[in-house]
């Protein structure tokens, strides 16, 4: 039987491919994805796979407590365990990668992945630092990246004229920049554009797999729009101060982070919710004194302006209880929807258009007495939202939800209730440490069952990240990369809705979405993608590279598959390879003509484009 979630991969082997192998169609009636053949990985070349010497378990079949540890595996291979902790736990499996876990151990591996702070990842800092909006604050931003308005306004004339005299900018002084996907001018796009940028170098370079893991999943769990507005400017040090620094600590300050940040606040509207009878108040009395709230330990500086009358904003509230904490069955109702708001309001930007901080204004929050979840909520000021955060990271509908979603983006599309229950337990006794609540799947037989191997389909920006990994490119000018990931469907930090990206199989597997992949594998193995290059001679090994002047196409296709397959193929899928990689295209022979050379890039990506490949 197929596993869940396979059957739309098959549409793969069934769209019609003509920009690629002319007037063929990819075949296959029935794709499963193996699951019992042992998987095997490694930079070296055939020669060093040849005389691997067969060390996976000890006796009985078992695998050495040397190699596991402590790990509950015992339906998978050794090198099956090493990939699938490359694959979930990182983004997939390098030159080289399996034979240094497994010298390494696994369990050791998995520790030191926990813990990001005991690996050196100085080389990937050496390549982030030619993107200079990655370390400025939203204030130099503002001023560094102007929009359109602002440009125009410094320098006296119409946004029409600023915008003529940036494209000839542009096309006097940025064709190489541009050559590249690149914008060259110092204007909004390109910060989004050095951010998706360092999204991928991350999960391409960096030896802090784990890390960037989590990274994402929390900003996609506490999605903020890119193009909303000002957003353009907070969504950088969102990600950089707010998300990163907590991805493996605890969930409360996580939360109480994003609580604070200026980019949430004015994507979900918070910034401008207000005791509605604030307005009227103020009318009859004056303000009570101002003193300093967190954070910070600075001055305060000027209070804002009060700005326009306005009500009550529920959208952070709801949002907060919905995918923040509990869940949409968390068990809260509208009313306590409506109650959170009030708790949060005051809590605002200030200086937003030049140095957007956190404010808490006293002078719009909400004085009453409120009640959330049953229990009345009467601190007062900004600890009236403190309070409702300290609540909701205590609650166990929040620890069942968080993990629930946490093993469904490292287990599978539906975990099994029994994971996520002990994920849960360990949520709570720990407070909401997310490092133990990973520890604890980690350590579950569910993780490591032959139920979990390659149960997932990668997202494209999974894809992406991989498909570079396996074939140890050398990315040079990355942007192209970034642009097939929005083709493939996953537009980076676009995300409009606060639910986030899907992560599950059927939110990316149509024909169109599967069809592009294919494209984007070939393209990338053939070395057609821009400031990218491959040596594919090298890494399938230096027997293939003399032979592909005589041409051999079912020894090209056996390397590729063991080398990136790791010789898991279904019979569907191997029947399928072995149709295409006689097609004149892939052997770069006119029709009749004698066989001359195998297009390693054609086959390579065919084989990269399969389904085995695009489930993790």
């Amino acid at each position: 039987m197929a596993k869940e979630g396979s059957a739309p991969i098959r549409l793969l082997w069934q769209v019609e491919t003509a920009s690629l192998l002319l007037t063929a169609v990819l075949l296959a009636a029935v794709v499963q994805v193996a699951s019992t053949s042992a998987a095997r990985a490694t930079a070296n070349p055939a020669t060093e796979r040849a005389k691997r010497p067969d060390r996976e378990k000890g006796p009985q079949g078992q695998l050495t407590k040397a190699f596991k540890g402590r790990l509950p595996i015992t339906e998978l291979s050794e090198d099956e365990a090493i990939l699938h902790t490359l694959n979930r736990l990182g983004y997939g499996p390098r030159p080289g990668d399996v034979e240094r876990v497994r010298k390494l151990g696994l369990e050791k591996w998995i520790d030191q992945q926990l813990h990001p702070e005991s690996l050196d990842d100085s080389a990937l800092t050496a390549r982030l630092d030619r993107y200079p909006s990655l370390v400025m604050a939203a204030g130099k931003l503002l001023d560094q990246y102007p929009a359109p308005d602002v440009a125009a306004k410094r320098l006296g004339i119409t946004v029409e004229e600023y915008r003529k005299r940036q494209e000839e900018m542009a096309k006097l002084h940025a064709t190489a920049a541009r050559a590249m996907g690149e914008t060259p001018e110092m204007v909004p796009q390109r910060i989004l554009e050095e951010l998706a940028i360092a999204k991928l170098i991350r999960a391409i370079y960096s030896e802090r797999q784990l890390q960037e893991q989590m990274t994402d999943f929390w900003f996609n769990h506490f999605n903020v729009f890119f193009y909303k507005d000002t957003d353009r400017y907070l969504v950088t040090s969102y990600e950089r101060d707010v998300i990163r620094p907590h991805a493996l600590g605890k969930f409360k300050d996580l939360l109480s982070a994003t609580a604070h940040s200026p980019a949430m606040l004015f994507y979900l509207d918070n910034w401008l919710s207000a005791d509605s009878n604030a307005f009227e108040r103020l009318k009859h009395a004056p303000p009570k004194p101002q003193t300093p709230q967190r954070p910070p330990a600075k001055p305060v500086g000027q209070v804002p302006p009060l700005g326009p009358k306005r009500g009550l904003n529920e959208n952070y509230g709801r949002e907060l209880l919905e995918l923040h904490t509990l869940g949409v069955d968390g068990g809260y109702s509208q009313k306590d929807v409506a109650e959170v708001a009030r708790c949060f309001t005051g809590w605002t930007v200030r200086d937003l258009r030049t140095n957007p901080e956190f404010y808490f204004d006293e002078r719009i929050h909400d004085p009453g007495e409120k009640k959330v979840l049953g229990k009345k909520i009467r601190a007062g000021g900004i600890k009236d939202g403190e309070k409702v955060l300290e609540m909701l990271t205590k609650h166990p509908s929040t620890a069942k939800f968080i993990s629930a979603k946490l093993a469904r983006r490292f287990a599978s599309d539906s975990p099994p209730p029994a994971l996520i229950a002990a994920m849960a337990k360990t949520f709570l006794k720990t407070d909401g440490d997310i490092r133990a609540v990973l520890q604890t799947m980690i350590a579950s037989r569910e993780f490591w069952s032959r139920q979990a191997y390659r149960a997932k389909v990668k997202t494209p920006f999974e894809l992406v990240a991989s498909t570079a990994r396996a074939l140890g490119a050398d990315v040079d000018a990355p942007m192209p990369l970034v642009q097939w990931i929005a083709r493939i469907g996953q537009p980076l930090y676009q995300c409009l809705p606060p639910t986030g990206y899907a992560d599950k199989a059927e939110a990316w597997v149509n024909s169109g979405a599967l069809l592009n992949r294919l494209n984007f594998a070939i393209a990338l193995a053939s070395n057609r993608i821009r400031g990218t290059q491959v040596e594919l001679p090298a890494l399938l090994g230096t027997e293939l590279a003399s032979d592909q002047k005589i041409g051999d196409p079912k020894q090209a296709l056996d390397t590729a598959i063991e080398q990136f397959l790791d010789k898991q193929i279904s019979p569907e899928t191997r029947e399928t390879l072995e149709k295409r990689s006689t097609d004149p295209q892939v052997l770069r022979a006119k029709l009749d003509d004698p066989v001359q050379q195998v297009d390693l890039g054609i086959l390579t990506g065919l084989v990269l484009g399969s389904p085995e490949f695009q489930r993790r």
